[in-house]
């Protein structure tokens, strides 16, 4: 795909426009709406607030996830010249139109389709979507290699060692650091842990995100699986990606060079920060978010992730170490435990045994295909599912 000049309007896309990162990408193009032109925007179920975006940046094409809610779409839509549309199948045709740029913002493996074929085309693809590297990141590495597109990681943690890295001789580095927050039980016995609540577990101390990625902070499984993300992303063997307790949320992330310096990227918790490096690239843009002012914040915490609290890191390096189907059987199953536990069906320490019990029934071959992770991903969540099914509810 033939890259525009610097100085026309950008053509992007959003996948996932109605979600946080979706959001935040939406006020950054509301900053300086003259740079971008929106070929097309898509959501899950909400419908209204498609729509409302649809309509307010003029996009070109509209789907909702959801088949059923098409009707609904094509009547909130009358009038306007957005076209709608709706199914899995109108995801990959929003991803394929012809945007220079494209977020992939659909949460879960649900996005895996729509991801690959932005990078099929040769997209620059900003990617929040983690799941996609962690359920196929040798298929999704592999397309990226073979065509011409452009990734550029969108989690605060990879954005940070990307930047880190420019310019950078790979040779010349030691390790990667990923930092994480700990989440709301950081410092949560384990008693209290098990009688946590859902609305707990999303009330996240430094960041605004959705339910399920809230949950997964607060079981660390999100540093599990921007682990396998940063091997794929960077080429790093697991041994030598570390994972640091940072509270602060103001170092997003550490690279560690051979000759004994450190490079950290370091910022207010704001996702507009890492999203607009990806927007802008390769240029930078300027953003109302808030500077950081290292006199206000005095002091700077690091400390190590307990394992015995949070099992998930240790699940996830074991997955990556197994490789194979492994990874793609880690998400799977956690996707369907931290549902289970939003739906009060199972406990908040039920989701990383779920978890660890999927691994060890499933003995399944590498896929090796987009249709072979999808088959992976649908066996490990019926797996996932009996698990859940037969832990008792809470307060049972």
């Amino acid at each position: 795909m033939k890259a525009a000049r610097l100085d026309a309007p950008r053509s992007v896309t959003l996948l996932g426009a109605t979600g946080s990162i979706g959001r935040s990408t939406l006020a950054l193009i509301a900053e300086a709406p003259e740079r971008y032109r929106v070929e097309a925007v898509t959501a899950h179920r909400n419908v209204a607030a498609l729509a409302r975006v649809a309509r307010e940046t003029r996009a070109r094409l509209a789907v909702i996830a959801d088949p059923s809610a098409y009707g609904e779409l094509k009547d909130a839509l009358s009038g306007s010249e957005v076209e709608p549309a709706a199914g899995p199948e109108a995801l990959v045709e929003a991803a394929a139109r012809p945007a220079e740029w494209v977020m992939a913002a659909i949460v879960g493996a649900a996005g895996l389709s729509s991801a690959l074929a932005a990078v099929r085309r040769g997209a620059m693809l900003a990617l929040a979507n983690k799941e996609c590297l962690v359920c196929a990141g040798a298929l999704f590495t592999r397309e990226v290699r073979g065509g011409k597109a452009l990734l550029l990681p969108v989690d605060s943690e990879h954005n940070a060692i990307f930047q880190a890295l420019a310019g950078s001789d790979r040779a010349a580095v030691d390790r990667l650091i990923l930092t994480a927050s700990g989440g709301p039980f950081r410092s949560a016995s384990r008693e209290t842990m098990a009688r946590a609540t859902p609305e707990e577990a999303v009330r996240h101390p430094n960041w605004s995100m959705g339910p399920k990625i809230s949950v997964d902070s607060a079981t660390m499984m999100n540093k599990g699986l921007e682990l396998i993300e940063a091997h794929h992303l960077f080429g790093m063997p697991e041994e030598r990606i570390d994972i640091v307790v940072h509270p602060q949320s103001v170092v997003h992330s550490l690279v560690a060079f051979v000759d004994g310096s450190v490079l950290a990227q370091l910022g207010e918790p704001d996702m507009r920060v890492p999203i607009a490096h990806a927007l802008g690239y390769p240029r930078r843009l300027a953003t109302t978010a808030a500077r950081l002012n290292l006199l206000e914040r005095k002091r700077l915490d690091f400390e190590a992730p307990d394992p015995e609290r949070f099992p998930a890191l240790r699940l996830a390096r074991a997955a990556l170490r197994a490789g194979g189907a492994a990874p793609t059987i880690l998400n799977a199953a956690n996707e369907v435990a931290v549902a289970a536990f939003l739906a009060h069906r199972i406990g908040f320490l039920d989701v990383a045994a779920v978890v660890a019990e999927t691994l060890e029934r499933l003995e399944l071959p590498e896929p090796t295909s987009l249709e072979a992770v999808l088959a992976c991903d649908s066996e490990a969540r019926r797996e996932a599912e009996a698990q859940a099914s037969r832990r008792p509810a809470p307060g049972s």
